[in-house]
């Protein structure tokens, strides 16, 4: 039986203000994908509410009603996860961008969930704090987003991701209780259900106030801008640094075609053009210990054969170079008609090999890839630069993406980094874990949404999701060939 959307909407009107409620077709096209745009699936229904009460009362509903539901912050995600691919409620948490409390003895802070990512050091930076986790999109991105995706950034190399700054959560299950997961605390003596939650792509829940752990500004900081004639080149430094014990805030790498797209876009040559790749390496600390790292890093990206070195001299060029960095996608997406972004991850001493290989796969499939990425924890970003116009070209970037997955994993590393599995990468999943560990996971979502209401399809492959997994799979009996280790038997 399928959803009596009539009634639902009756229902919404009567818990929540008029304006929270969109069921006009023009206005609920701007829910129809998140910042994935391969793939577009229009809701019948979208809410807005602004409080816990009304998210827990809306979910309440939907579990009465047997209604699935998506819930969604800024729709900057790039999985598809937060695109309601079949008939579900799209529950937008763009208009709760309350700051709850902020307790800067204790260094910690608690937002509502559409508070955006950037908003959080502005409003503690006056006192000398800040927010570490910083997603290129940080301007743009929620909180929510953030802990739904467990988000990085920049700074992730050496602060780690959202999972390590949030303390804890309150929340509403997928049955509309409301419950508090983690607490004000950095260690607690129960099962860590606030880790389980983060990252788990809205499948458990919505987090509808988090009290996040700030950080002390660092006394010095250092940005340095290397360029190399390739991109192997600028691997080995990167390898070069972190196996000298170096540990950078943030190590970020462009390849020539981002450099240009960047450039073009600021209207100046920030970046020397004719480099095969830049690095931006950031160094915190005290005074001393950057001034030193500052100068072992230079030896060791000249020793990987950089051809020339820069040092910001001041915040406003600090800011300037990352400027750039941050912008690189926006830059790129003006310069082509549509791009296709990947997030996997490798180890750090694969980085050269990877990167030439992912430059034989562009070549060998015809399309351009552009590498902007987190250099410093080995999570690339190769964005896949094409145009929709062309016929059956949503295939050819699919393989092309797909191919650069499974080099990823064939070197030891992951699908996904930062991005999530969402719908996209759901088929690729069962390349990293076998039966018995997806069942083991879905366990863990049973025991949060034992009907399946939260973000259904996401994340896990199955029959009527991966026809891809499937296909490969006929493929391989009827060649009579042995499925791969840790495949998802359908």
């Amino acid at each position: 039986m399928g959803v009596n959307w009539p009634e639902l909407e009756r229902q919404l009107r009567r818990l929540l203000p008029a304006p929270a409620v969109v069921s006009a077709r023009q206005e609920l096209l701007a829910y129809d994908c998140d910042g994935l745009t391969l793939k577009r699936h229009q809701p019948r229904l979208v809410v807005l509410p602004e409080s816990t009460e009304q998210v827990a009362a809306v979910v309440r509903l939907c579990h009465e009603m047997e209604v699935p539901f998506v819930a969604r912050g800024s729709g900057t995600g790039l999985s598809g996860g937060a695109v309601a691919e079949t008939d579900a409620l799209v529950i937008a948490t763009s208009r709760m961008r309350q700051v709850l409390a902020v307790d800067l003895e204790n260094r910690r802070i608690t937002v509502q969930p559409g508070v955006i990512n950037s908003w959080v050091t502005r409003a503690v930076a006056g006192d000398g704090f800040y927010y570490a986790p910083d997603p290129s999109s940080q301007v743009a991105c929620s909180i929510g987003g953030n802990v739904a995706e467990n988000s990085g950034g920049v700074h992730c190399l050496k602060y780690g991701v959202t999972s390590n700054h949030v303390l804890g959560m309150e929340v509403v299950l997928p049955d509309g209780t409301v419950t508090t997961l983690g607490s004000e605390l950095e260690e607690t003596a129960e099962l860590d259900l606030r880790g389980a939650f983060i990252g788990s792509e809205g499948t458990l829940g919505i987090a509808t106030a988090i009290t996040l752990r700030l950080l002390r500004a660092p006394q010095s900081v250092a940005v340095l801008l290397a360029d190399f004639s390739s991109m192997e080149a600028a691997g080995e430094a990167v390898r070069l640094v972190t196996a000298a014990g170096v540990l950078p805030s943030g190590m970020e790498m462009m390849d020539r075609l981002t450099i240009e797209a960047v450039d073009d876009y600021f209207g100046v040559d920030e970046y020397p053009r004719d480099a095969a790749a830049v690095l931006l390496i950031e160094l915190d600390g005290q005074e001393r210990e950057v001034s030193a790292s500052v100068e072992l890093v230079s030896a060791l990206c000249q020793q990987a054969g950089a051809r020339t070195m820069r040092q910001a001299t001041d915040e406003q060029e600090r800011n300037l170079l990352w400027k750039g960095r941050k912008s690189a996608i926006s830059a790129l997406g003006r310069r082509f008609p549509n791009y296709y972004l990947q997030d996997g991850v490798v180890p750090r001493s694969s980085l050269p090999r990877v990167l030439a290989a992912i430059e034989e796969l562009s070549a060998s499939h015809g399309m351009p890839v552009a590498n902007v990425f987190h250099a410093g924890d080995g999570n690339l970003h190769p964005l896949i630069l094409y145009s929709a116009r062309e016929v059956g070209v949503q295939e050819r970037v699919q393989a092309l993406g797909a191919a650069i997955l499974r080099l990823c994993v064939d070197v030891g590393g992951s699908i996904t980094g930062e991005h999530g599995v969402g719908s996209d990468k759901r088929c690729y999943l069962d390349w990293m874990y076998g039966p018995d560990d997806l069942a083991t996971m879905q366990l863990v979502r049973k025991a949060f949404d034992p009907c399946g209401l939260a973000n259904p399809g996401k994340i896990f492959p199955t029959p009527s999701s991966c026809g891809e997994s499937a296909r490969r799979q006929t493929v391989l009996r009827q060649q009579g060939k042995p499925l791969p280790e840790g495949a998802v038997v359908f």
